[in-house]
């Protein structure tokens, strides 16, 4: 009783922070994730007031979270949008390998991790979090804008790609055979393959199984496929995040619609447990030791994504507003360099706090290059004399009308929000 008493007044008092704080940040025009973020940190372990009662909770709360998140995102986009995005989007991929893992891997080299800790510290840098950019392209109102669909389908390659890096990652450090190694990428390309197929030629079937004017019913229906084939996803050694993104891109139409009324209060909640866990889960005391070398690992590879993104929406023929604001978005590190570190940390135990750090900085440091990228990009672009978006020449004009859309980039079913995104206080949009 004295248990269940101590969990309810925790997860009472987590919630109705929640609130609190996402309301000052509202008021301030921030993001809530690097305030939930630090929040998370200050109460948990090494904290000042440690939650122990209702860690077990938080936890599984966390996963809903990030199953929510990509979910929702999924379901903004067709099959056959993410096909025709991953044709088209492939050399944006490669480049984002390239440039990404690359610090991370020579970084534990430098440091004398040898071959595994490198391929491991490879993945930390190089993923982007599918979670915390979801978070921000939402409360930013971006869904609907032209580079929208540019970030998913890096976000996507990166997610997809997972299934074969994780489970390479994991036979190296268990140090099994390469036949063994193999089946597991096997299974998992294999699932990522069937999930996509069905959802590809029998995306409508599954649509009118779930769809249903009770929307109860509904709710009930959509939640537990997602987290049913979440959690299979999960035990082929495919991301739940990828099990949850391809259920929403299975389901179209006034399905799709409708989940998205039922299910959006849901996602905001469960988001901001998962990254309260984040930081409920980190002993501030780790930090400090490893700040300097996570903090110069986070520059350059801040850096290095914005140039990703920037690179990728310029393929995809996206105004240079939108090409920064791509390239600021794609910045947060988040839920999978932690499943990262924490299967390597076995074999190299001083991955843990240098991910952990690099991770804080980029998971808070994300969502303000997420919104100051661009205008900070306008403001040198008029201080130089270009004639690019942000000369002021353009002022009052979006994106959407200055530019054609690319040919190779996929139709979206949302108009342009360009011209609702919020603005940093106290500026005007060029």
């Amino acid at each position: 009783m004295h248990d269940t008493t101590a969990l309810l007044v925790e997860l009472g008092a987590v919630i109705l922070g929640l609130g609190l704080v996402g309301r000052f940040a509202g008021r301030i025009g921030l993001s809530p994730i690097p305030l939930y973020l630090l929040a998370g940190l200050a109460f948990g372990h090494g904290g000042l007031i440690p939650l122990d009662a209702s860690e077990e909770f938080t936890m599984v709360g966390a996963e809903i979270g990030v199953i929510l998140l990509l979910l929702l995102l999924g379901l903004e986009y067709s099959a056959s949008e993410l096909v025709t995005s991953l044709k088209t989007q492939y050399p944006s991929g490669a480049v984002d390998f390239v440039l990404n893992a690359t610090p991370g891997a020579v970084a534990a080299l430098i440091l004398g991790w040898g071959p595994v800790g490198a391929v491991a510290l490879a993945g930390v840098t190089w993923i982007s979090s599918s979670g915390v950019i979801a978070k921000v392209m939402t409360d930013l109102g971006r869904l609907g804008n032209r580079e929208t669909p540019v970030i998913l389908g890096v976000l996507v390659m990166e997610d997809l790609a997972m299934a074969v890096y994780l489970p390479l990652l994991t036979a190296m450090l268990a140090g099994v055979s390469l036949a063994g190694g193999s089946l597991a990428l096997v299974i998992a390309l294999g699932a990522v393959g069937l999930v996509l197929y069905l959802a590809l030629r029998h995306g409508r079937l599954i649509s009118r199984a779930v769809s249903s004017d009770n929307p109860e019913m509904l709710l009930l229906v959509v939640l537990g496929l997602t987290v049913l084939v979440a959690g299979v996803a999960q035990q082929l050694q495919v991301s739940a995040a990828v099990g949850a993104f391809l259920v929403g891109i299975a389901l179209s139409g006034e399905v799709a619609e409708g989940a998205r009324k039922l299910l959006t209060p849901l996602r905001d909640l469960f988001a901001a447990v998962f990254f309260v866990f984040f930081g409920l889960s980190t002993n501030p005391a780790d930090i400090p030791p490893v700040l300097l070398p996570a903090a110069l690992l986070a520059i350059v590879t801040t850096f290095t994504k914005i140039a990703t993104g920037y690179y990728a929406a310029r393929r995809a023929g996206v105004g240079s507003r939108g090409r920064w604001r791509a390239g600021g978005t794609l910045v947060a590190r988040g839920e999978f360099s932690i499943v990262i570190a924490g299967l390597a940390v076995a074999t190299e135990p001083r991955i843990g706090p240098i991910a952990t750090a690099y991770v804080l900085i980029l998971v808070i440091v994300g969502p303000l290059t997420a919104r100051w990228t661009q205008p900070l990009a306008a403001k040198i672009e008029a201080r130089r004399g270009g004639d690019g978006d942000g000369d002021g020449k353009s002022k009052g004009t979006s994106d959407a009308e200055k530019e054609p859309v690319a040919k190779s980039a996929p139709e979206r079913r949302l108009p342009s929000h360009d011209d609702l995104t919020p603005e940093p206080a106290g500026e005007t949009r060029e």
